[in-house]
Order: structure tokens, then sequence, then C-alpha cells
């Protein structure tokens, strides 16, 4: 390509169906007409609706908002994917993103809406009674908005040049894949700085319905059009298994068991160090409504979970049996794969109309986790740092402002980087799970379930998860973008800690530096550990109350709960 910015030949899918379809464009715009009409009617009005959606919501909408926000471009197109074309490795990311829901619905739904505050970054710097702590816990957030956006980008971009074809010239220089980057991610950023968390909840749950609709019906129209399931084809494609190659069946064939591992354990923490994910805890009514959402959550979550494996299944005969091989060399590219979902029902010859819906879902699943993402990257920005830091006496208008402006700071930077990413969408996605990982899980679990953890502890662990996490990047990510020469830096490094799954080393040295620095330093504030024992008190709160308030009011809970 001779444009003004590179493009990696890999993202044109081949086999897709690249070009303008009336009925599947009707849909789509149909779709996101509807996304920004809600956002306009459920616009912000203060601080509390766009943060934390006036902690007004309830379990079940809620429930249907953490599937949507959840369930991104790298679950409804990446993880089919990843299936396709790395086989039993790609089951690390169903069971590491599944199992972390379990931890946070054990040990941390209901304590961190106790705890009551707007945003990841305000539990850090109020926990731990540092503005420091907050600071870095902000700029980890807005880290993690910006690299587990920009595969979804990549994903919206994928699925709309099958919807629209090939726009490449309408912007001087730029690809048809990259104006399409360029439209979705003018449409999400328009739709979120007018709406914020209500808008985006309202939103969510509407997205989710849509995409679990329109993932089922796909899998189930495939697999009865062609023959490979009559009535339940998650447990039916197990008969094309043996069709299908060692690649595809075989346990670690395409990966060593020591990556599987470390990329299931960085996915597990770094669900439970996602800012956007945890945020969902503090915008329901209650910590029982926080417990019920996340179970609800769950069940959204596996429906979709569950029916991955046998897309990929699907996808993979239909590319072997129509486009060629999808292993070896060249085999399946990386933008086929991520667009195996849609690629399945083109070649099952479905209408266009059917395919398009299939291809709205995955539009939807991209825009509700954008949405999560970059509010809380947003109020990173607008109340942790620029209200709690810079400028504690910013009235409502000018918070809303900020936050606005860093949506549309979010959205620009992610745009750019999404024209030439450097990696398939669950991988770009992956790299946040071990940030999240490394960074915040540890805060967040010390935080809550050990009262003497203190600010110098939480600082020196912070500090070094965000060291480790940057290493295997340097090592692995940068180089793709043309730098040391295009190669990794060093294979040993990579091996033992790949940038996918840094999480498996750094976790465990962060939560180690933590506790022995806070060991060895004064302990917190009597009042600070009041609060984290009435995070564990099974008295009730009111809708506004926190543990704070509580704390503030009577002196809170003496003696720690053993909950």
């Amino acid at each position: 390509m001779n444009g003004l910015l590179p493009l990696q030949s890999e993202l044109l899918p081949e086999g897709l169906n690249i070009s303008f379809k009336t009925l599947p464009a009707i849909l789509v715009l149909g779709m996101l007409g509807l996304f920004l009409a809600i956002g306009v009617v459920f616009r912000v009005a203060d601080t509390e609706d766009m943060w934390v959606a006036g902690r007004s919501i309830g379990n079940v909408e809620n429930g249907m908002a953490i599937g949507a926000n959840w369930m991104s471009a790298a679950s409804y197109l990446g993880m089919a994917a990843l299936i396709a074309l790395s086989g039993v490795y790609g089951l690390a990311f169903v069971v590491g993103w599944t199992t972390g829901y379990f931890i946070l619905l054990i040990f941390l739904a209901a304590q961190l809406r106790r705890f009551g505050k707007y945003t990841a970054p305000d539990f850090v710097g109020d926990r731990f009674n540092s503005d420091s702590a907050r600071a870095i816990a902000a700029v980890t957030t807005f880290l993690i908005g910006f690299v587990y956006a920009i595969g979804q980008a990549r994903g919206m971009a994928l699925v709309g040049l099958y919807v629209f074809g090939d726009f490449g010239g309408l912007i001087p220089g730029f690809s048809g894949y990259q104006v399409m980057v360029v439209a979705m991610m003018a449409i999400t950023v328009a739709y979120l700085s007018l709406s914020g968390m209500l808008g985006a909840t309202k939103n969510q749950a509407v997205q989710y319905v849509i995409l679990i609709v329109a993932f089922l019906a796909g899998l189930f129209v495939v697999g009865a059009t062609q023959g490979y399931s009559t009535v339940l084809p998650q447990i039916e494609y197990g008969m094309l298994i043996n069709d299908l190659g060692n690649e595809f069946s075989e346990p670690f064939v395409n990966s060593s068991y020591y990556l599987w591992i470390a990329t299931c354990f960085s996915l597990i923490v770094g669900t439970c160090g996602l800012p956007h994910v945890l945020v969902r805890f503090y915008t329901v009514e209650s910590e029982r409504t926080a417990r019920w959402s996340t179970v609800w959550g769950l069940f959204f979550i596996c429906l979709l979970y569950w029916s991955a494996p046998a897309f990929a299944a699907f996808g993979t005969d239909l590319y072997s049996n129509n486009v060629g091989a999808t292993y070896g060399d060249p085999g399946m590219s990386s933008a086929a794969g991520d667009v195996i979902v849609v690629l399945a029902a083109q070649l099952s010859n479905l209408p266009q109309w059917f395919v398009g819906f299939i291809a709205a879902g995955g539009i939807a699943a991209a825009i509700a986790t954008v949405a999560g993402l970059f509010i809380a990257g947003s109020s990173a920005i607008s109340h942790d740092i620029y209200t709690n830091i810079i400028n504690p006496e910013a009235t409502q208008r000018q918070q809303i402002l900020v936050g606005r402006l860093s949506i549309l700071l979010l959205g620009a930077i992610t745009t750019l980087a999404a024209l030439d990413p450097a990696a398939p969408i669950a991988a770009l996605v992956s790299y946040a799970f071990s940030l999240a990982g490394a960074v915040l899980f540890p805060m967040f679990f010390l935080g809550m379930w050990w009262e003497n953890t203190n600010r110098q502890g939480a600082l020196a662990g912070m500090i070094t998860g965000l060291v480790l996490w940057t290493i295997p990047m340097i090592n692995e990510v940068v180089p793709t973008y043309g730098l040391f020469g295009g190669e990794t830096i060093s294979p040993a490094l990579a091996q033992w800690m790949p940038a996918i799954g840094s999480a498996l080393i750094a976790v465990p040295i962060v939560f180690a530096v933590t506790i022995g620095v806070s060991l060895a330093t004064e302990e917190p504030p009597l009042e600070t550990k009041k609060i984290v024992r009435q995070c564990h008190s099974p008295e009730p709160m009111s809708q506004q109350q926190t543990a704070e308030d509580v704390v503030a009011a009577d002196g809170g809970t003496e003696t720690p709960a053993d909950d």
C-alpha cells in the first residue's frame, strides 16, 4: 500500500466478501442510530450519572451490562479466532475469563460496592491514603483503556469491511480498513461523550441482547444448514474434531503448556483488576445487588463462551473447504481468523441480511466494551487526577467537560494505534489483562482482605507491577512497530515471561513486595482499618451510603469480619 500509514498485509481477510451490502448496512446503521438515541435520552446531567449511573442499576440490567461490557470483540470475534487458529491454546481464554468472574463474585463484588467510590483509582487513592497511588492507578486505567480498545477498533473495522465495503481513499492515503477504523471510532466516541455511564449502561443492556441473539442464531443456523449439528451445536461440534487436524484438537501443538498456564493465569487476575469491570459494582443499589448482578453476568457470559468453540470448529471446516488450508504455509491469516464468525455465515451461503445481523452483533460487542473502557479511562483523568489532585474545587460542569475531553483523547490515540495494530484482537486485549493483573488486582485484593496493607506497600507494589509489565511489552510488542530491527529482543525472556501472560511472574512478585514493604513500614491509620472491616460487615447499607460514611457516623465495625 502506498498510503501515508503502513498497513500489515494480513489485515485484509481472505475469503471475506468486502463490498457494500444494502440490508446489512441498514441493519448496522439502524443499530448505531439506536445507540446514539439512547445516549441522547440518558445523557448525563451530573457526575453521579456520568461515573456510576446514580447507583441506580438493578441486578439483571447490571448483569446484562456486565455481559455486554465483557463480551468485547475479543469474545465475540477473537475467541473463536484463537480457537480456530491455535486450537486448545484458545481454550485458555475461555477458562481464564470465566474463572476471573468467580473470584470477583466471591472476594470483591460486594466488598467494593460497600467501599462505594466512583472509580478504581478512587478506591486505590482512598484506601491507601495516597494521591501518588491514585495517580499511578489512574494512569494505569487510562493505559488499560487504550491497549484494550485497540483490539475493539480492529474488530469493528474488519466487520465493517464486510458490511460497507472498501472505502479506501475516502481519507487521502488511508486504506479501506483504516477508513473504517476512523468511522467506527468516531461514532463510538460521539455517543459516549453524550451519554456517560448512565447512557452507556442502558445501551449495554440493549447491546447484550443484540450480540447474544446474533451469535447464537448464527451458530445454530450455520450448524443446521451445513449438517454439523441438529439441536445442540455446543456439544455436537465434537463430531468434527477428527476432520480439523491435530492443530485444532491436540493439546499444546501450537503452544507450550507453560504458555497456556501463563495466559490463563493472566486472564484470571486481569479480569479481577480491570477498572471498567470493577466500576460496574459501583453502579448498583446495594452489595446484594452487586453479588447477584455478577451471577447474572456470569450466566450471560457463559452463553457465548460455551458456544465459541463450536463456531470456531464450524468456521475452520468451512474455511478449509471453501478458501484454503487453515494451517500450514500460508494458512488462515489472523485477519480472516478475527472474522471467522462472520466468515462462517458467509461461506454457509446464508442470506446477506442474516450475515449482516451477525456482523452487527460483533460491532455491538466492540462498542459496548469501548464504552466501559472509555468511561473508566475518562473518569480516571477527570475524577481522579483533575478533581482529586489538580483542582479539588472543580465544579460538576468542569469535571464533565474534562471527562468528555478525555474520551476524545482516548478515542484519538486508540484510532491511531488501530490503523496498524501489532497483533490479533485477542492478543491485543490480553496485554491489557496482564497490566490490570500486575498493577491493580493485588491492590484490590490486599486492600480489601488485609487491613495492614499501607501506602508505602501499595506504591512499591504498583511501581513494581508497572515495570514488570513494561519489560515484556518492550521485548515483544514494540519491535512489531519497526523498532529494534522488528525482532523480539530476547527470545528467552519471551518464552518465560511472555507479554500475553506476564502476570504469572509479575503478580506473585507484586504481592511479595507489597506485603514486605507494608510489614517493614508503619501500619495504616485505625480509621482506614475500620473502613476495611466495614466492607466485610453483614449489616446492610442504604443505596447511597458507603463504608466511610458508616465509620464517620458511628465508628463502624470494631473487629474484622470473618467472611
